[in-house]
């Protein structure tokens, strides 16, 4: 099986062994404790759930700037974005050695994480303007990654963690929400030597399908893993419980049994375009996938990012061998209606873009919100059922 990156062996930071894990939070109870921003408690979710492996926790400040400016920690680590707890105010706990971090989205603030502190440092302006510029490739406040980050104060507490739960991921999403280290075993388990991981977090229509299934023959993959964002988005996105019902009818519908994995990953989108990407990779690697799909737009916002500046990253920033994993490069996938399929554009250099049936989000959402289908070339109609529901309920 693919090698976690980074590391020989495997470091997921959730306590497994229960009795250990409740001792630790009969502890966490005592110790000076704050409430963590919805970014820091997603960062904790993923390091628990070995998805960034081999991180041990919470990056100092040297780290964040090496890994902002050339994507590499001061220990040489490829890592293409900070992982960071970033508080306005850290007074309360500036003598501390360990600290309880609490859940911001969970009712009560439940503990969700310890954490050893290591360093509590300041970031200057110029060093939170240098991380936006390179991790998010712009200053303009409108960006929703960029807002969030500069949104959360200038402090960051660097240190070790151990993780006690996954926030509400697990309540919320229980037949989605994995680990990456459970979905390296049950890869293990189905006996996949080669598996194509597609990030989403839209529902997917006839494109995306078909992007998953050229991928899986070119590639000759033994599976697929459909692999959801589960945390916060930016406002007018689906909710997660509405495209976790649209893609498993997908699934269930068209696809081969046993050849798709769908499952949710708890985390707050970035929107950081190119560097998430490579992100994305990174954290792929670590669910045992060898390849990932890679197509326009991936994990972009507005038009901050060219629409294939995602791809060309690979090329032009990621050093060779930095990653096992391998990036499917795609095109802009789409209905042909000369040929009666869904081809991606490159393939067709005799048609226009009236020889595809293209329609706009905006166009979409406006279809769904009048009860009005999109054309089943373009979506499924089981799916857009759910989505005209899902839209017709909040036009309300």
């Amino acid at each position: 099986m693919i090698k976690p990156h980074g590391s020989d062996t495997y470091h997921p930071l959730y306590v497994m062994d229960d009795a250990e894990r409740a001792a630790l939070a009969k502890e966490a109870e005592g110790l000076p404790a704050i409430t963590v921003c919805s970014a820091a408690a997603g960062n904790a979710v993923m390091l628990g759930g070995g998805y960034f492996n081999p991180l041990p926790g919470y990056m100092k400040k040297a780290d964040v700037l090496g890994v902002a400016k050339e994507m590499k920690t001061t220990s040489g680590l490829f890592w293409p974005t900070p992982v960071v707890n970033m508080v306005e105010d850290a007074s309360a706990i500036k003598d501390a050695k360990q600290i309880a971090l609490k859940d911001p989205n969970v009712d009560g603030n439940p503990i969700l994480a310890v954490q050893e502190v290591e360093a509590i440092e300041e970031y200057s302006d110029d060093e939170m303007k240098m991380i936006c510029e390179k991790v998010y490739g712009t200053l303009d406040e409108k960006h929703p990654g960029v807002a969030a980050f500069m949104s959360v104060g200038k402090v960051g507490i660097a240190g070790p963690i151990k993780v006690l739960n996954f926030s509400y991921f697990e309540k919320d999403f229980p037949g989605t929400f994995r680990t990456a280290y459970s979905i390296r075993e049950e890869i293990e388990k189905r006996g996949w030597k080669k598996t194509v991981a597609f990030q989403t977090r839209n529902p997917m229509h006839r494109a995306h399908e078909e992007l998953c299934r050229m991928a899986h023959k070119d590639l000759e993959a033994d599976g697929i893993l459909i692999h959801m964002l589960l945390g916060k988005l930016k406002k007018g996105d689906i909710p997660a419980d509405v495209r976790d019902n649209c893609i498993r009818t997908m699934v269930d519908n068209y696809f081969p049994k046993n050849t798709v994995m769908v499952t949710g990953y708890g985390f707050d989108m970035l929107y950081a375009g190119p560097r998430e990407a490579v992100l994305h990779a990174v954290f792929r690697q670590n669910c045992g996938c060898t390849h990932l799909i890679v197509g326009r737009d991936h994990a972009g916002v507005g038009d901050y990012y060219g629409p294939f500046d995602a791809q060309k990253i690979f090329h032009d920033q990621v050093p060779e061998g930095a990653l096992e994993l391998k990036i499917y490069e795609a095109d802009h996938t789409a209905w042909s209606k000369k040929l009666n399929k869904v081809i991606m554009m490159r393939d067709a250099p005799d048609h226009t873009k009236e020889d595809f049936i293209l329609l706009s989000g905006t166009k979409v959402r406006e279809m769904l919100g009048n009860g009005e289908a999109p054309p089943p070339e373009f979506s499924r109609p089981e799916c857009a059922t759910i989505l005209m529901n899902y839209y017709q309920s909040i036009d309300k």
